[in-house]
């Protein structure tokens, strides 16, 4: 069997390219911060997110002795199918789960599911294991109250970036705890190797965010911290996704051959001339893999 880069990228992609190249010829790539006074400097420059309509339930829920706030989006026209547990990206030091109010309506509406999306606490004020606890939690408390609350126990998990390390993180918890509740995960672009000692880990090493997560943590190579070197067997089918120009490609690539070899049901998903965070970009590959999602997602639900 083949196994290039040529390979992994989809044909009908390709007349795609240009004017996704041309979009971020003329936008740039940004980057984040690297340091905690320019971190403070990106927080009080963002404007407040766009707001969905109709909004979502704001609320408090818990699991033992833990509480977590999240947001819920109830599909407008249907009795729900599925439920949808969605971890924001950021960095684990920027964002909120209002900043994807539009994205998580628009996925409520399209597939006649639940979203609820979890606003974990951010780093560094509130180092790992801050977040994934709290992830974590809103995870337990659905797999507990999805049947009575929502009137369906067909619960998927995915997250953005940093959100997709938190989603692989709390599968594996999960699993740990003998928790089979979740039917599937879509992870875009995470990152897997926070230690910088794999090939892929060492290209973003010397990132602050890193930093900021681990705060007083010293064993980066901790499963829990840095989900590659965890063992993967016993986990949900999972899409990844992530794009050729991502300086985690490889990263993804990485977890993607890791996850097979564990047995699990995995679809890697490459799009060309696209760079980090990309899906949340105003270009045709970005609207491309966001229907492929939905189309994968819709798939998983209807089984």
């Amino acid at each position: 069997m083949k196994l290039g880069l040529s390979q992994l990228i989809d044909p009908r992609l390709l007349p795609l390219v240009d004017s996704t190249r041309a979009f971020y010829e003329k936008r740039g790539v940004g980057r984040g911060p690297s340091s905690r006074d320019e971190l403070q400097l990106i927080r009080d420059a963002a404007k407040p997110p766009a707001p969905s309509s109709p909004p979502a339930v704001v609320e408090v829920v818990g699991h033992d002795d833990r509480a977590v706030p999240v947001r819920t989006y109830f599909p407008t026209s249907a009795t729900p199918r599925g439920v949808f547990l969605d971890l924001h990206g950021g960095g684990f030091y920027l964002g909120a789960s209002a900043g994807s109010d539009i994205r998580n309506r628009e996925l409520a509406d399209i597939l006649g599911i639940v979203v609820v999306s979890v606003d974990y606490r951010l780093a560094p004020e509130k180092p790992w294991p801050a977040a994934p606890d709290d992830c974590e939690t809103a995870a337990l408390w659905l797999a507990e109250h999805a049947a009575d609350r929502f009137g369906t126990d067909r619960l998927t998990i995915g997250g953005f970036s940093a959100g997709a390390t938190l989603a692989m993180t709390t599968l594996i918890r999960l699993r740990d705890h003998g928790v089979a509740a979740y039917d599937a995960a879509v992870l875009q672009f995470g990152t897997y190797d926070l230690s910088g000692q794999t090939p892929s880990g060492r290209l973003i090493a010397d990132e602050y965010f890193i930093e900021a997560y681990a705060g007083q943590a010293t064993e980066r190579t901790h499963p829990d911290f840095s989900p590659i070197y965890a063992d993967l067997g016993n986990l949900p089918p999972a899409l990844i996704v992530i794009g050729e120009g991502d300086i985690l490609l490889r990263d993804n690539l990485a977890m993607t051959a890791q996850l097979s070899a564990a047995g699990v049901d995995v679809d890697l998903r490459v799009y060309p001339a696209a760079p980090h965070g990309f899906t949340g970009h105003a270009t045709p590959m970005a609207r491309a893999a966001l229907d492929d999602i939905h189309t994968w997602l819709d798939s998983r639900l209807s089984q």
